[in-house]
């Protein structure tokens, strides 16, 4: 991981741009600690990726905790088809 200031990267903006297309995160410290990090398209997909299953992931946790405790409602076929007339 590469860490360097807003000047570098206007002054270098393709060496830097390189780096995180080639798999090296570069951080932009920024003021007031605002700092940003520049990473390629291939690891953000992957990162958005890694998060929406993690979200998936504790739907289903939460699903099966409230199956555990009973706090679930059950329905025959024949109910939910009267329910849908």
């Amino acid at each position: 991981m590469i860490a360097t200031k807003q000047m570098d990267i206007r002054a270098n903006i393709k060496k830097y741009f390189d780096m995180a297309f080639n798999g090296e995160p570069v951080i932009v410290s920024r003021k007031e600690n605002r700092n940003v990090v520049i990473i390629s398209e291939a690891e953000y997909n992957e990162l958005s990726k890694a998060k929406k299953n993690a979200e998936y992931l504790a739907k289903l946790n939460k699903a099966d905790e409230q199956i555990k405790n009973g706090q679930v409602v059950t329905k025959m076929m024949d109910e939910l088809l009267a329910m849908e007339e």
